[in-house]
């Protein structure tokens, strides 16, 4: 591909423009506070999204829909197979999921921005052209077909991760603004693991950032930044819905920094140290969470 493809299109519309047509890469479901935070954009910023790639994924053993049927509340045959399969995965951290399903069977817990929704169902994707595509794997990250490349390069102006795990490859600069991810942590003390970290080191507070992906993990500029007391929250699942709450304005907020030319985007001075998200599978993070869960739920009861 020519690298100059995106200095000629902003030549001929202007950086003052910013982006207004959005591509979307996406698994077989959104969350609910995904689907809310493009709503919120759409309303905000007035962007269209004309193309959305949805992952078709080469790992058999996980079905899409069984593991939205649980999230959203569905229990048996399906809850059963995906607790063995994420015991399997997860070793030790299934316990702390374990702990929260059961939390939610007795006490009538609920965290409906978590909730999954098929992407073909989304009413504010419904206009959008819809393709399923498969990545190309190599070890942990992703790169994306050139078909889909050169599709996001044609008809759109920035591309919003939701889905595809890590990626890289020529789909960062395809388009005028990048590719847009968040983190749910400040990139300057959390990358990778994120909200368990936080939570388990007691922070009163958590950072998310929706940063331009670059090659680097966790490691692009940013975008746009909030943070949120959680020394109050109970529990890891109350610090994710606290989390999920800023994103749903955080993606409109992005955008509309990107069409001010006052405001750049920040390149971090220094990145905070990378915690694996394997590191949730050892014991004693496992455990510390767990208990940590447990008081929390006890306090607040």
């Amino acid at each position: 591909m020519d690298p100059s493809g995106a200095a000629d299109r902003e030549c001929e519309t202007g950086p003052e423009t910013g982006p207004r047509r959005v591509c979307i890469l996406a698994d077989s479901y959104l969350e609910r506070w995904q689907i809310l935070a493009l709503e919120r954009a759409i309303e905000r910023t007035d962007v269209e999204i004309p193309l959305v790639f949805v992952a078709d994924p080469d790992d058999h053993d996980v079905d899409p829909e069984a593991a939205a049927s649980v999230v959203n509340g569905g229990l048996g045959v399906d809850a059963l197979r995906l607790g063995a399969n994420l015991l399997a995965r997860e070793r030790a951290w299934t316990l702390v999921v374990a702990e929260r399903k059961l939390a939610e069977l007795i006490g009538n817990e609920t965290h409906p921005l978590e909730h999954r929704q098929r992407v073909e169902e989304v009413d504010c994707l419904e206009e959008s052209t819809i393709r399923r595509v498969r990545p190309i794997r190599d070890g942990n990250w992703n790169e994306l077909p050139e078909s889909a490349v050169e599709a996001a390069t044609e008809r759109c102006d920035v591309v919003v991760r939701f889905g595809f795990g890590l990626i890289r490859g020529e789909i960062l600069s395809a388009t005028d603004h990048g590719v847009l991810s968040f983190h749910p942590a400040d990139i300057r003390r959390y990358r990778g693991l994120g909200p368990p970290k936080v939570f388990v080191d007691g922070r009163s507070r958590i950072g998310v950032t929706l940063q331009r992906l670059s090659e680097e993990i966790d490691g692009g500029e940013i975008v746009a930044e909030d943070s949120i007391r959680i020394d109050d929250c109970p529990t890891l699942w109350d610090v994710y819905d606290r989390v999920h709450e800023l994103e749903v304005e955080l993606l409109a907020t992005g955008i509309e920094s990107l069409r001010d030319s006052s405001l750049e985007s920040t390149v971090p001075d220094s990145l905070g140290p990378y915690y694996s998200t394997k590191s949730r599978r050892e014991v004693g993070f496992a455990f510390r969470a767990l208990a940590k869960n447990i008081r929390g739920r006890v306090a607040s009861s």
